[in-house]
């Protein structure tokens, strides 16, 4: 079952792009990892997700309803963590997820007390009186504590300090164990490759590619590391399916978007001391698409 579908979902600020021709499908159970850097078009989708600004063209459903007709009926179901947080300064951690309650009947209170202690976050203290972090914390577990069946994140883990980045990952893959769908919007190619099994990556407004994320990294994409006999000359590297070539005397490095047949064709024309051959991570694979 989808649970977030798009098709040719667009949005023009005037005659500025937003998101042009944006078709993704997020099925139930997945973490599903949204990514392009800041700028790509990450936060205009999920706002138009969320029905908080109007498309310009084309249709998303969420539930398998209208985001933009049953929008009400959307939000009772799922969780939202935007990427930069504000709040009534004058109102305590307690009273504001309190306030946050009263929006969600289904909020599981034993639940909510659970995530305030594993993110070490003090309920008796104001608002104005929290760090960034502490922020984003409230933020979290207001976005969980009803244990919605959807929970969009916009740069869920921006103000996260590496003990509570941890932590939040902890609690993401226990939700989705337990049911939730996560659409994980992110700059932060580790935080995707941790926790995500599907992808989109967007560029300028445009979906670049949508593949489960095993299938993205077993891309026919290789970075290769050789040690010749001889200085190595550039020309001899002069072809299309090698980037990122870097050139230090007798010592090379490159990434290779052919077969490995051809790879070993390749380097077998050469004259080689030492060799290796890895597999690329999601940040490799990334950078060849935004070449």
């Amino acid at each position: 079952m989808d649970i977030i579908t798009t098709e040719k979902l667009t949005k023009f600020y005037g005659s500025e792009r937003g998101i042009e021709g944006v078709s993704i499908n997020v099925k139930q159970g997945d973490i599903f990892g949204f990514i392009g850097p800041n700028g790509a078009g990450k936060s205009t989708t999920i706002r138009t997700l969320l029905n908080l600004i109007f498309p310009s063209s084309g249709t998303s459903q969420i539930f398998g309803k209208d985001t933009v007709t049953e929008s009400a009926e959307i939000k009772k179901k799922i969780g939202y963590l935007p990427s930069e947080v504000n709040y009534y300064d004058n109102m305590s951690v307690e009273d504001l997820l309190n306030f946050s309650a009263t929006f969600f009947p289904n909020t599981d209170n034993k639940y909510r007390k659970e995530l305030c202690e594993r993110f070490a976050l003090d309920t008796t203290r104001e608002v104005n009186e929290l760090s960034l972090g502490n922020r984003k914390k409230v933020a979290i577990v207001q976005s969980l504590m009803h244990r919605p069946e959807l929970l969009i994140m916009d740069e869920p883990t921006s103000g996260l300090d590496p003990l509570m980045q941890t932590e939040f990952h902890q609690v993401l893959k226990e939700a989705n164990k337990d049911g939730t769908t996560l659409f994980f919007s992110s700059h932060i190619l580790g935080d995707v490759q941790k926790i995500c099994n599907r992808v989109s990556i967007i560029r300028n407004g445009v979906i670049e590619a949508n593949e489960d994320i095993d299938s993205l990294l077993a891309r026919q994409l290789k970075k290769v590391s050789l040690v010749l006999n001889d200085d190595a000359k550039e020309e001899q590297f002069a072809k299309e399916e090698i980037s990122k070539l870097n050139l230090l005397h007798q010592r090379v490095s490159f990434t290779y978007s052919d077969s490995p047949n051809e790879l070993l064709r390749f380097i077998a024309q050469l004259e080689v001391k030492d060799l290796t051959i890895e597999e690329p991570t999601l940040e490799d694979i990334f950078m060849h698409y935004y070449e």
